[in-house]
């Protein structure tokens, strides 16, 4: 085993208790030991000359700017020594492999690789194709068999056109019968008619001649499209046979020796930069060379990108639609690890408080950490309670949602008729709805305007990414109230109500720059999310008054 890869404590930790339990991926408080580790690797990163990636933390420097998900893995040797592994998500400078880091699961770079022998068969095939796509037989092919069509349809057209034109001259002839004798005029008939069979007979011919001319010109076409679709099969099938082949050699080690490939795992549909994280390599590497974890993190080192929120040095969860299945399914099988939060009820111990009360609806105060509806694993919500409390209501009950970790007033509608009328008054947005939220800085504006479009990130679900191109409208009016303790509090006006739009807008670097207090996502845990919807001012669906109530926020 490389001692480069498996590094001792450059700080002192005698003294330290290890945890009793492997860390929860993808939800955890980072041990002590996982901190210094972090901070370790932190120092090299400032420090390094191994490398050079653009992080964008230092000005005119050049590349493209690349902000990196880094993981430590503490772990403990045959001999009962600790240390730790370093890695890092995806390449680091465009490659797999750097001193110190333990290596990518599987090296499709590896120019020895059958990846890369494979790789140049298929771009082989790709190149033939390009030439044959552009090559002058087959736009000339193309060209011949586009012109005679245009020809067919003109010669055709006028052949129709004269047809209709001799009709028209004979329509004429037979006004002119009136002064002729029987004979006659059945002679001339008998000669309209033969003049009308020829010219239909030879549209006929001409229809025939030029669909054959047209056949003629496209098999030449054909005959090259032929050659250059067999190559696009054969790329398939062998580009089909190389990620099957990869799939299979692709494969994560477990503390028992197992190993189950990419393709086991994803039933042969794994998501674009599976296995590549930080946590599958650290895991990998420590089976593979008798270590045992002890306790894991992963912090974001740079800039963050556009679209998503991500805080230079802070600790990240694993992402859960590339990592969750690796990790949970296989890589931690017989690890003793801490309890997974969502699987415990949130609500536990709390209760909802009525607020306003009448013979149609109801006003509560959700308190933090309490879902609005069931969720996938946990029941008990908003919805349940209030179901118990109202076993006569009709209709949904629930008009609108706030977020788990959102405390505030939520509106409850006891029958189908207020249900509608009310939720027609948040289509409409004719609903004021008034957030109390406590920011993690200081802010130099009193108020403003933020309209950041928003989707749901699909590697990482619940997280919300900006999005300009597909997001859906997402717009925030603020004020501020008062700075306290380098801290500022804010009225927000949500005028959409996407998921997460409030947390967003206070964190992304378009919005303002500055997480709400306790945001676990898009910010830094702390007690709770310090976000409370304070105030609804809505029509009564009866009455028709307007109606505003208000309740004050615990922070």
């Amino acid at each position: 085993m490389s001692k480069s890869l498996f590094q001792p404590f450059k700080t002192n930790i005698s003294g330290i208790t290890l945890p009793k339990k492997f860390t929860f991926p993808f939800y955890y408080e980072p041990h002590e030991l996982s901190i210094i580790a972090a901070n370790e690797l932190q120092s090299y990163l400032e420090t390094q000359t191994d490398f050079e990636h653009n992080f964008g933390l230092k000005e005119n420097q050049e590349g493209l700017v690349i902000g990196k998900m880094f993981g430590v893995l503490v772990c403990q040797n045959q001999e009962g020594e600790l240390g730790y592994l370093w890695a890092f998500s995806g390449k680091l400078a465009g490659v797999n492999h750097h001193p110190y880091f333990v290596p990518t699961i599987f090296d499709m770079l590896h120019e020895d690789g059958f990846f890369r022998k494979e790789e140049e068969v298929l771009n082989a095939i790709n190149h033939q194709i390009e030439i044959l796509e552009n090559s002058d037989d087959l736009l000339n092919s193309k060209r011949k068999s586009e012109n005679t069509k245009k020809e067919a349809v003109s010669d055709i057209q006028n052949q129709k056109d004269k047809i209709k034109r001799l009709k028209i001259e004979r329509d004429e002839k037979r006004n002119s019968f009136a002064n002729l004798s029987a004979s006659e005029i059945e002679q001339l008939e008998q000669e309209l008619s033969e003049e009308s069979k020829k010219e239909s007979i030879l549209l006929k011919k001409m229809t025939k001649y030029w669909n054959f001319q047209i056949e003629n010109a496209q098999k030449d076409v054909n005959l090259l499209l032929d050659e250059i679709n067999q190559l696009k099969e054969e790329r398939r099938l062998k580009s089909g046979a190389l990620q099957q082949k990869l799939f299979a050699e692709y494969s994560f080690l477990n503390q028992f020796g197992e190993r189950k490939s990419i393709g086991e795992i994803f039933n042969n549909n794994p998501p674009a930069g599976a296995g590549e994280c930080a946590a599958p390599k650290l895991l990998h590497y420590a089976f593979e060379h008798n270590l045992k974890p002890i306790a894991m993190a992963e912090f974001w080192w740079g800039q963050s990108p556009k679209s998503e929120i991500r805080k230079h040095k802070q600790f990240y969860p694993a992402c859960k639609s590339k990592c969750e299945p690796i990790l949970l399914s296989h890589m931690l099988k017989g690890l003793e690890i801490e309890a997974n939060p969502f699987q415990e009820n949130p609500a536990e111990g709390k209760n909802i408080e009525i607020v306003f009360e009448d013979e149609v609806l109801a006003i509560i105060n959700k308190p933090a950490e309490f879902l609005s509806v069931p969720g996938k694993i946990i029941a008990d919500s908003v919805y349940q309670r209030v179901k118990e409390l109202y076993p006569n209501a009709t209709g949904p009950l629930i008009v609108h949602r706030l977020d788990m970790s959102t405390s505030g007033l939520m509106l409850i509608a006891k029958d189908e008729e207020t249900y509608v009328k009310l939720q027609s008054q948040f289509i409409k947005r004719t609903i004021k709805k008034r957030y109390v939220a406590l920011l993690d800085g200081i802010l130099q504006e009193n108020d403003g305007f933020i309209d950041l479009p928003l989707r749901v990130d699909l590697d990482d679900r619940p997280r919300q990414l900006v999005c300009f191109e597909h997001g859906k409208k997402a717009q925030t009016k603020w004020k501020k109230i008062e700075i306290r303790d380098n801290k500022t509090l804010v009225y927000f006006y949500p005028i959409t109500g996407r998921t997460h739009q409030l947390r967003v807008h206070a964190s992304h670097e378009l919005g303002l720059k500055t997480p709400i207090v306790g945001d676990d996502l898009y910010g830094t845990k702390a007690n709770r999310l310090h976000l409370h919807a304070e105030s609804l001012t809505f029509e009564h669906p009866t009455t028709k008054k307007e109606i505003t109530i208000c309740e004050k926020a615990e922070f």
